[in-house]
């Protein structure tokens, strides 16, 4: 994916202006509340309107129909929005086929396999009949995982995943993260700076609706104070913000 002097904003008011960089295999988004994150987010899934250029596999993204764009990028949420109260977790995850299934027939029995495959990766076989408002915010961000999987993208965006979950639900995140990224390419958007930190990617830095970009050297504390304004510890590779 290669980003060139994007321009993003809502009813006329500047929220990103000429933003460039290029993607390749995995980025980490990071900026302040406000920064225009989760905008982008929704952008480069083809969710907004944008002025400049996206270009995905040499296409334009808003030239892209939106079935086949669907299956070059999935967008996961930070959290599971309402629906019906008598979606299952099967029927939640079976949408992710929606753009490879045929006008007015049911989905087949390949892509109910599929969405199988994807539960039982996610550890919710046993779940799967479940109605949504069941689950905990763990089973339920699993579940949105789940989902993208069934689509089968080759570029899986997750806004903010851990925003929701504890310490030990984050764990768990985190490890079918690194599976996922050994076939999938990602963008991670957090303001969790030890899981960033932790996963070393290239950074994408929001501020004042410009972007920075960070091939390397991004958390070292003197860079994140600089980026934030509030001054970080580094304490054997935990880092934090310092409150002395």
């Amino acid at each position: 994916m290669i980003v060139s002097e994007l321009t993003l904003a809502y009813e006329n008011t500047p929220i990103l202006e000429n933003i460039s960089f290029e993607f390749r295999e995995h980025l980490l988004v990071l900026g302040a509340n406000g920064s225009g994150k989760s905008t982008l987010a929704k952008a480069l899934c083809g969710l907004l309107p944008y002025a400049g250029s996206i270009k995905l596999s040499d296409h334009e993204l808003s030239s892209i129909p939106p079935r086949q764009r669907a299956k070059g990028i999935a967008y996961i949420p930070a959290k599971m929005h309402s629906f019906e109260s008598f979606t299952t977790v099967e029927e939640f995850v079976l949408l992710g086929r929606y753009p490879y299934k045929d006008s007015f027939k049911d989905y087949t029995q390949e892509d109910k396999q599929i969405a199988k495959e994807a539960l039982e990766e996610m550890g919710l076989a046993s779940l799967c009949s479940h109605r949504l408002h069941e689950l905990s915010s763990g089973q339920q961000q699993l579940t949105l995982i789940a989902q993208a999987l069934a689509q089968k993208s080759t570029i899986l965006i997750f806004d903010e995943p851990t925003s929701n979950l504890d310490p030990k639900n984050t764990a768990l995140f985190v490890q079918e993260l690194k599976k996922l990224r050994q076939r999938h390419k990602t963008i991670l958007i957090s303001h969790d700076i030890q899981l960033a930190a932790h996963l070393n990617d290239p950074v994408l830095f929001l501020n004042k609706q410009k972007a920075t970009y960070h091939e390397k050297g991004f958390f070292d504390k003197e860079q994140l104070s600089l980026a934030y304004g509030v001054s970080f510890v580094n304490d054997k590779g935990v880092i934090g913000v310092s409150y002395e």
